[in-house]
């Protein structure tokens, strides 16, 4: 998810504590725990500040978002409120461990995926039911806040409740549809994947078999529509292009599969993640240029 989500999840959180009888310090010390606790996990950004070795998209989301982290950022946020306000209830501990672990799992259906098991397996887990920027989730929340603000009852924090309910029965409801999809084409090729569109109950389905790649638009409520057919040249030596590029090589080793490029007229080698493919392009394409007949290209 991306940043203005999970600061609402923390925000969201904080509001489903019925806090009547809470102090200012005890107010402060919660919605620090909900709100740092939603967003720790993505510490992992100072990574790009020595990130010298191309490394950065195997360290975002990596270790930081590991389901063994949960434990270790959530007592660290608990001892700070301790020290910082004065708290000691385990609420602050339960609810700081709650907040990770939303921010850690809720990555997880990205197509962006995470290193939830890191440092056990590197293996990237991505399910692609959910879009980085969800405006469902979005609205739901706001809704909710609205809903609450406006409300002259003191049970506002059951209205978070029912907010959180619904979220959950909308990832729910798109991880069911994402596997169908998934599920249909799963015979038909060697590797897949899916990558939610901003669009509810809208997918793309990226299959890949020998060296063609198809990208379907995809939806459990209307006609499939084939989006575009790309072709990998598979042959091509990569050597050259992870020595120049090591973006390149850390892309190849993270992505599920990639497409690879390489137009010796364009004087161009490279790959890109056809899971973010759009308008003809992905946003995530690493290639250099390379000498062609007449010069540099």
């Amino acid at each position: 998810m991306d940043t203005v989500t999970h600061t609402l999840f923390g925000l969201a959180l904080y509001g489903v504590v019925d806090k009547r009888d809470f102090s200012k310090n005890e107010k402060r010390a919660l919605l620090f725990t909900t709100v740092v606790g939603s967003q720790i996990p993505d510490i992992d950004v100072v990574s790009q500040l020595w990130d010298t070795q191309g490394q950065y998209q195997m360290w975002h989301r990596g270790v930081t978002h590991s389901i063994f982290m949960v434990p270790v950022f959530s007592f660290l946020i608990y001892m700070f409120t301790r020290w910082k306000w004065g708290v000691r209830s385990r609420l602050y501990l339960w609810l700081g461990m709650l907040a990770v672990f939303i921010h850690s799992t809720s990555d997880l259906f990205n197509a962006w995926g995470t290193g939830y098991l890191e440092p056990i397996s590197q293996m990237r887990i991505t399910f692609g039911t959910v879009p980085i920027v969800d405006f469902v989730i979005w609205g739901i929340l706001l809704i909710g806040f609205l809903v609450a603000r406006r409300s002259n009852t003191n049970r506002k924090h059951h209205i978070y409740r029912y907010s959180w309910l619904l979220i959950v029965l909308h990832i729910f409801s798109q991880t069911v549809q994402g596997y169908l999809i998934y599920d249909q084409y799963a015979d038909q090729y060697e590797q897949g994947a899916l990558s939610a569109s901003f669009v509810p109950t809208h997918f793309s389905f990226i299959g890949k078999k020998d060296n063609e790649i198809s990208i379907y638009e995809s939806s459990l409520f209307r006609q499939d529509h084939l989006e575009v057919r790309l072709e990998s040249q598979e042959e091509a030596d990569l050597d050259k292009l992870f020595a120049q590029k090591p973006e390149a090589a850390t892309l190849y080793e993270w992505a599920p599969f990639v497409v690879v490029v390489d137009e010796e007229e364009e004087g161009v080698l490279g790959i890109y993640d056809p899971r973010f493919y759009r308008d003809g392009q992905s946003f995530l394409f690493e290639y250099i240029e390379r000498e062609v007949e007449g010069g540099e290209g």
